[in-house]
């Protein structure tokens, strides 16, 4: 019987344990990552550029430990045109069972912006499933993580995190892209206030069992050494109570998630920004704002230190 709880007990601590697969840093993600000069499928006032647009207009550049994601902060915009130039990247690699550290160090701030790090499968969406892991719009804290999947997916009340859920169907009955949201306890989560603490790391751990999203603000003591650190493998075991905790107890992940990119991008109003953005506080209208104020987008921008992805 000892052996069989030995045997038991190592199985659950290795489950928890994985190595280094990808560290993308600085120049790095000029390559492991594709500048996605697409429409924007959120409807937003953007126009996604191509990697030799943003790096020759400056809206994407590196230095060997940064990468800087931004939007135009110069152009006025005339209301028949295109929307501001902004950019939208996606891993080349894809990934199901992993962990992945995201080191941020300033996100993109200011009305009408709808900034979002997430893994996801575009094609088929929702059937491929959708990770939110840092999203939110018009400045408002705090941070949200959300699941988007097909119908058959909810999540149960009284779950083990830190957050609080906003939302439970994770196929949208309760209205169209809503998701299963959470909100982070703290506010220096998401906009102005994390960017005046110096950002933070945000990690995820998607398995066929649950997904967990954490943070931890850039002065918070208690981050993992192997979260801030390059330690060449992470023991998610160690790092407490998610902030987002989705389980499978009423949705069988396995089906509902298949082979996700990661994300970064920077849309303005669209489907969510534009759509709360005079409930959020803001007066007039979003994409008027966007035309004619291109001062207005200098904070907003992108600088990440690191993506690390362990399996």
């Amino acid at each position: 019987m000892r052996s069989l709880a030995l045997l038991s007990f190592v199985s659950t601590a290795l489950a928890a344990t994985y190595s280094l697969s990808d560290n993308h840093v600085g120049p790095d993600f000029l390559t492991s990552f594709t500048h996605e000069a697409i429409p924007d499928p959120t409807s937003g006032r953007v126009n996604y550029v191509d990697q030799a647009t943003a790096t020759a207009q400056n809206l994407t550049f590196t230095s060997p430990d940064s990468l800087v994601l931004r939007a135009d902060a110069t152009t006025t915009l005339t209301p028949t045109g295109p929307g501001r130039n902004s950019v939208r990247i996606k891993s080349v690699k894809t990934y199901t069972t992993h962990v992945s550290v995201y080191d941020i160090r300033h996100m993109p701030q200011g009305l009408s912006t709808w900034p979002a790090a997430w893994e996801v499968q575009e094609d088929g969406w929702p059937a491929g499933g959708e990770v939110d892991i840092l999203e939110g719009a018009n400045d408002v804290a705090p941070n949200q993580s959300t699941l988007h999947t097909a119908a058959g997916c909810t999540m149960p009340d009284g779950r083990a995190e830190t957050g609080t859920p906003v939302s439970e169907d994770c196929g949208d009955s309760a209205g169209p892209n809503l998701g299963c949201g959470v909100h982070a306890p703290t506010t220096n989560s998401y906009g102005t206030a994390f960017n005046a603490a110096g950002g933070g790391w945000y990690a995820m751990e998607r398995t066929p069992d649950f997904v967990k999203v954490w943070f931890w603000s850039r002065g918070d003591a208690s981050v993992p050494a192997d979260v801030s650190g390059n330690t060449g493998s992470v023991d998610t075991d160690n790092w407490g109570e998610p902030t987002a905790y989705f389980p499978n107890t009423d949705c069988n992940l396995a089906s509902h998630f298949g082979q996700n990119n990661i994300i970064f991008d920077l849309t303005l109003c669209g489907d969510w920004a534009g759509a709360v953005y005079n409930s959020d506080g803001c007066s007039g209208d979003c994409v008027t704002y966007v035309n004619e104020n291109p001062s207005a987008f200098s904070n907003a921008y992108w600088d990440i230190g690191f993506v690390r992805v362990y399996e």
